[in-house]
């Protein structure tokens, strides 16, 4: 390619930087939290039925699912737990950093025990989970509200 080729796509690149150094870290922080909380929430929900935990998480947890140290039907509880109160929490942006940690390892757990195939998924979610435990979740959190609170009741 010649070089007079790429003079024009410098100068976008020039003109879009700038713009995109001004979006609110904000935004993408609570679109991570929503995405990444949809993604585990949606599996809570394929481990539960009318009655509770399925039958088929039961069996999956015990013939499938190879984790060392804890009982099947053990992890099959704590899994749909996790999964469920900790999606809630990213989603409220309450306890965020707490509850990406959680969720950054159970998802280490699944990569390494469950489906090591998957690495490109898990590499995914681990890293926006990174993000948000690196950052914080941002403005539009109850986290934000509550130290908001606290730092006003300190004055």
């Amino acid at each position: 390619m010649k070089l007079h080729l790429l003079k024009p796509l410098a100068g976008y690149y020039r003109h879009l930087t700038p713009w995109l150094d001004h979006l609110p870290l904000d935004a993408v922080l609570l679109l991570m939290r929503v995405v990444l909380g949809s993604v585990f929430f949606l599996s809570a929900l394929t481990k539960v039925d009318a009655g509770g935990i399925s039958q088929s998480t039961f069996f999956l947890f015990a013939n499938e699912y190879d984790l060392p140290l804890i009982p099947p039907v053990l992890a099959a509880y704590l899994a749909t737990i996790a999964e469920f109160s900790l999606s809630l929490a990213l989603w409220t942006g309450l306890a965020t950093r707490l509850a990406a940690t959680g969720l950054l390892c159970m998802t280490l757990v699944i990569q390494v025990f469950v489906y090591p195939g998957a690495w490109v998924t898990h590499g995914l979610w681990a890293s926006s989970l990174l993000v948000l435990i690196l950052r914080g979740p941002g403005i539009v959190s109850l986290d934000w509200l509550v130290s908001a609170w606290l730092s006003s009741t300190r004055r």
